[in-house]
């Protein structure tokens, strides 16, 4: 059975959504964050070695990084969903887009998360951070100009993963309205509602 180690409010929401638009068969192993500080419990050491969700297992193999994960889910259990003619150019489009989410568009989300902490002493790198996060959303606001989609005019994979990225931008999404516009679409899917019931809370909904 295809188990996925869950952690709440973490990437590992966005393989439940996927495993649910996909309609595949999976269980889920929960973990919760700590307090105050919110990190991965170290029991998520033992399935590997990173210590941080998603991490999935499918028999022998265990899997980390969320790109990785949609990607294989996609290969070996979608029957074809999900993702682009192989070896087309919407193809290479979808991977582009699928290691664009955590490459390109997450870091300045995370520089201003944790510059955020640092107060006053973070303030010559705010406006830096701010230009990155601006050239991103502008980049991702123009690819959906004419489309419902990031690529192929369907949902994919591609899809699944952007929608962490916009969910963790915030308010920084109001002056965007096409981002707006599919972030709310895609968190109204039935599999997206079915994925949040059965991981529990998820905080990065609601900014």
């Amino acid at each position: 059975m295809l188990k996925v180690h869950h952690l709440n409010n973490s990437r590992s929401q966005r393989i439940l959504w996927l495993l649910e638009e996909l309609n595949a068969p999976y269980e889920i192993v929960h973990y919760k964050r700590g307090t105050p500080v919110p990190l991965a419990p170290p029991e998520l050491k033992a399935i590997h070695p990173l210590g941080k969700s998603p991490v999935i297992s499918d028999g022998k193999r265990v899997m980390a990084e969320s790109g990785a994960i949609v990607e294989y889910l996609i290969d070996t259990h979608g029957k074809g969903k999900l993702r682009p003619k192989p070896g087309s150019d919407d193809h290479w489009k979808y991977i582009e887009w699928i290691h664009y989410a955590e490459g390109s568009a997450m870091l300045p989300l995370l520089l201003a998360l944790y510059s955020g902490m640092l107060g006053d002493a973070a303030a010559p790198l705010r406006p830096r951070i701010d230009s990155e996060i601006a050239s991103n959303l502008s980049y991702m606001e123009n690819a959906l100009v004419g489309h419902d989609f990031f690529v192929a005019d369907m949902l994919t994979g591609a899809d699944i993963m952007l929608l962490f990225v916009l969910e963790a931008a915030g308010a920084r999404l109001d002056p965007y309205r096409m981002l707006s516009a599919f972030r709310a679409r895609m968190q109204a899917r039935p599999a997206y509602r079915r994925a949040i019931e059965k991981g529990g809370p998820y905080a990065l909904m609601s900014r």
